[in-house]
């Protein structure tokens, strides 16, 4: 005997709770089930395809390995420090400055310490040719997917972002408008409000990975535009010390009375 499904729905767990009554049981579980899904208001995710799935394990990949990378350079800087040695924060900085230091007899760096930071050092450039490697990866990946390559064309948005939203959000037609897709991300904070007292909460973890470019291009725009197009960087640098000056009856300088200048 066949059985029929029909249309198949996901529904989040956090908005099946509330109707979930006393105790907890699976009949209990299914009556709550059965009663959200008939809730006009309802809302449901989105069935993956397997392409985001692929997408989205490369990128929870190389996040690993970047965690793994920051762990290690943490704490090859502490075993610096304990024997009064102190090196410039930042993976860049570290990397730089560690042969010199390893190469200095005059430090206070015991030999055995010296070895155990020589072989970290190689643990290391293994983890960031692998992170290189899964970089490599995406990149391909955003030039095979024709909503990745519109999405990069966008200034400050590049193949990591691109391939992560797409992977997080598919098509996007689960949401209704733009405004809703923004909220989803995180570029709106969190209410909790009461008695008519508003109360907007930021979560800064929240898919820190697809708000922290969107959130705030500036930076990226600016990065992007002195780094391929010479003309729209001077203009950018224009804009930007315009922004800054005085001269131009602005008594604010923070960061959302430049980004109102520059038209964000």
């Amino acid at each position: 005997m066949a059985w029929s499904w029909g249309d198949v729905r996901i529904i989040p767990a956090q908005f099946v709770k509330p109707y979930v009554k006393s105790n907890k049981n699976d009949l209990i579980d299914a009556a709550a089930i059965a009663e959200a899904v008939t809730r006009p208001t309802m809302r449901f995710a989105q069935i993956k395809q397997r392409e985001q799935v692929d997408l989205q394990a490369l990128h929870r990949s190389r996040e690993l390995l970047v965690s793994t990378r920051t762990r290690m350079v943490n704490q090859m800087r502490a075993f610096c420090l304990e024997f009064d040695v102190a090196l410039r924060p930042g993976t860049g900085a570290f990397k730089a400055s560690l042969p010199v230091v390893l190469a200095d007899e005059a430090n206070d760096l015991t030999p055995s310490i010296r070895q155990l930071l020589a072989e970290l050092s190689r643990d290391l450039a293994v983890i960031e040719a692998r992170i290189d490697e899964f970089s490599t990866q995406i990149s391909a990946a955003a030039a095979r997917s024709d909503a990745a390559r519109r999405l990069t064309s966008v200034p400050g948005i590049g193949p990591l972002t691109a391939t992560a939203l797409v992977a997080a959000v598919g098509n996007g037609r689960q949401f209704r408008t733009a405004r809703d897709l923004a909220a989803w991300i995180g570029l709106t904070p969190a209410e909790h409000s009461t008695g008519g007292k508003d109360a907007p909460s930021g979560d800064q973890q929240k898919r820190q990975q697809l708000s922290a470019p969107i959130a705030d291009p500036r930076v990226s725009i600016v990065r992007h535009a002195h780094g391929s197009n010479e003309r729209q960087a001077g203009r950018l640098d224009l804009q930007l010390a315009g922004a800054a000056s005085p001269e131009q009856g602005c008594c604010r300088t923070g960061k959302q009375d430049r980004a109102n200048r520059l038209g964000f």
